[in-house]
């Protein structure tokens, strides 16, 4: 094949068929370059992106297969699992005063105070405070009396019969001799209508 590159000068392209041989390989060459890149950009560029897509999707599939596996494998003990933390709630539902017993919890502190040897200066109910599912009865309390007489006083609600917590106390030495506490003991009600296991719901009626 004669490769002089003088066969490139004046090519008539109204007249292909007379081209030279290495002209026509050239022009073919370049020709299937342009359809081969045209045709990646129109038809195969879609595909790959398709594909890279499904990959993708393939392998969230795995993890979603993976993890809802894991679960259905330990479905039996995640039950159980339920089973005991509804029985827990359940007993704490049943440490929360109800409606009928709210006023004797101001007794019941009055008792716990003076039983611990503690002169009680005030004691009275605070706005309540609603929460998303139950509701806070803050009770405002100063006692005045000696140390050990103050821990008797944490003890004793702490052994009460329904759930009370003490919040914020405060310590001074009190102007008549000894120590005087500022402190806010709180209880809790659960709201009505709000959502209960059913074991939960048994030891409410």
């Amino acid at each position: 094949m004669n490769l002089d590159l003088n066969q490139f000068n004046d090519i008539d392209f109204e007249n292909v068929g007379a081209w030279p041989p290495l002209v026509k390989i050239v022009f073919a060459a370049i020709l299937s370059i342009c359809i081969f890149v045209a045709s990646y950009f129109l038809f195969v560029s879609d595909a790959v992106a398709q594909l890279d897509k499904e990959q993708r999707t393939e392998l969230q599939l795995r993890e979603d297969f993976k993890s809802k596996y894991q679960l259905a494998a330990n479905l039996k003990l995640y039950r159980e699992q339920l089973a005991v933390m509804e029985s827990q709630f359940a007993e704490l539902l049943k440490m929360l005063p109800s409606k009928n017993e709210m006023p004797g919890l101001l007794d019941d502190l009055t008792f716990v105070a003076t039983d611990s040897g503690l002169k009680i200066d005030s004691l009275d109910w605070r706005e309540v405070i609603q929460r998303d599912f139950y509701i806070e009865f803050p009770i405002s309390m100063s006692v005045t009396g000696e140390y050990h007489e103050l821990g008797q006083l944490v003890s004793g609600v702490a052994r009460l019969p329904r759930i009370v917590s003490l919040h914020d106390f405060v310590i001074k030495k009190s102007d008549t001799g000894g120590l005087g506490m500022e402190i806010m003991a709180k209880t809790y009600r659960f709201k009505e209508g709000s959502e209960l296991p059913d074991k939960a719901k048994k030891g409410k009626k």
